[in-house]
């Protein structure tokens, strides 16, 4: 956050100017979510804190998208104190702000009793098999990932081709629409095609991305073939 109050976003060393389509269901979420006032309660100088997270997306495992929380707050940086927070502070940090913080498996694991090479990755909590991954840290800051990519997994994903029409067309589903018409209403907006529109096409960006990627997808091509295939949906299911 800005010291005007505006959120900027990036990944790695760059801050976006415009959001990759990837992350723009993140970004969406994390906006609509994060509570600014209780920010501002709770700090001097917003300006003096940086957050990381995950931006779930569909790289290779499959997760079960309706209930996987579109952001998870990772870490937070403290200028003042030159360091990232301590994980359990920022576990709590990011629930007072309305932000899902990463599940923790184990907290205050002996370094004596932990070997990387036999770990055993747990059972995820947002689909039907192991983690994809564990996050290790320190108390000092420092972090490793183990991570748990099955092979069999990558040679499922099969790329997406087509025309931008015929693409948008098998991937604006009922459910898709449905979750965007929920999440609207959820946050008491009006339920427009535009509106409805844009959150598909985030959900497909999000959750097709690999495949998409894969085809050489044309991403402004496809937000744009999206909008005709949901309003004849929503036309359809207002005349029922």
């Amino acid at each position: 956050m800005d010291s005007s109050g505006l959120l900027v976003f990036g990944a790695e060393e760059r801050v976006f100017d415009d959001v990759p389509p990837p992350y723009q269901n993140a970004v969406r979420h994390v906006r609509e979510q994060f509570d600014r006032d209780a920010f501002y309660d709770a700090v001097d100088d917003p300006s003096a804190f940086v957050f990381f997270g995950v931006a779930p997306c569909n790289v290779g495992v499959d997760y079960e998208w309706e209930r996987v929380p579109p952001f998870f707050g990772w870490s937070v940086w403290s200028e003042n104190k030159h360091r990232l927070l301590p994980i359990d502070i920022a576990e709590r940090i990011f629930d007072r702000l309305g932000l899902t913080p990463l599940n923790t498996f184990r907290k205050e694991v002996n370094v004596r009793d932990f070997h990387p090479e036999r770990y055993d990755v747990p059972e995820s909590a947002w689909y039907d098999g192991p983690a994809a991954g564990v996050i290790i840290e320190n108390r000092r800051g420092g972090s490793a990932i183990i991570e748990n990519r099955p092979t069999e997994v990558e040679d499922e994903l099969q790329p997406i081709h087509g025309d931008p029409e015929a693409v948008a067309t098998s991937l604006v589903t009922a459910d898709r629409i449905e979750r965007a018409i929920d999440a609207i209403e959820n946050r008491s907006g009006s339920v427009t095609t535009e509106e409805v529109r844009t959150r598909v096409f985030e959900m497909v960006a999000c959750e097709e991305y690999r495949r998409l990627d894969a085809g050489n997808v044309e991403w402004v091509a496809l937000r744009s073939a999206i909008g005709p295939v949901v309003a004849a949906e929503l036309g359809g299911a207002s005349g029922d």
